[in-house]
């Protein structure tokens, strides 16, 4: 029914948050994982969504990852886990730990979920073995790590503006000095400033 929602994050407890959009709340249940990576309060954030209808209520849960949903239904596909069970696995470790669990057969770790016992837990490996790959664990830790270079690199073209415009130049001269500088994560805000003072003389 829902396959994101994009919003305000405006509550949360313990295990669940509020999302506002449109003049609506919606409340999610969400990982421990998830409330590791929340924005601040009052902030924007996109959240996919799984509706778990039951007869007395329907039950909206959210992950901030597509990866993490992913699993989250995988996990609900597995007899004796509903979605608190699978909440909770995905609680105590990430994707890609329940991935390297799964393929290395550590029942133990997976058990350690509140109210995942040993016999659950094997049938967990039973059941993701086929349905889960190391391939997609080293491709979503390179995701992560791109993310993070990126962020980086974002991070120091900002400084070096920011350090510009400090200098008495304007944001649109400080952005047309640092046009084609290669910047990098590895690269210094002191380099990219050198870089950008000299592109200042042709402009």
């Amino acid at each position: 029914m829902y396959s994101y929602i994009r919003g305000i994050l405006t509550e949360m407890d313990e295990e669940s948050i509020v999302v506002e959009t449109g003049g609506v709340g919606y409340h999610i249940y969400t990982t421990g994982q998830t409330f590791a990576r929340l924005p601040g309060m009052g902030e924007e954030l996109k959240i996919y969504t799984y509706l778990h209808v039951r007869e007395e209520a329907m039950l909206l849960f959210g992950f901030l990852t597509k990866d993490e949903l992913r699993v989250f239904k995988l996990l609900l596909g597995i007899s004796g886990i509903g979605p608190k069970g699978a909440l909770a696995v995905l609680s105590v470790m990430t994707t890609d730990d329940l991935r390297f669990a799964v393929l290395g057969d550590d029942a133990k770790a997976i058990a350690k979920a509140p109210g995942v016992g040993a016999k659950t837990a094997q049938r967990v490996i039973l059941e993701l073995k086929d349905k889960l790959s190391l391939e997609d664990a080293f491709e979503q830790k390179l995701a992560h790590v791109q993310e993070q270079e990126a962020d980086r690199a974002r991070g120091a073209k900002n400084e070096a503006v920011q350090a510009l415009v400090a200098l008495g130049y304007s944001s649109s001269e400080a952005l047309r000095a640092l046009d084609g500088i290669e910047i990098t994560e590895e690269t210094e805000v002191e380099q990219i400033l050198k870089q950008a003072l000299k592109n200042m003389a042709f402009l």
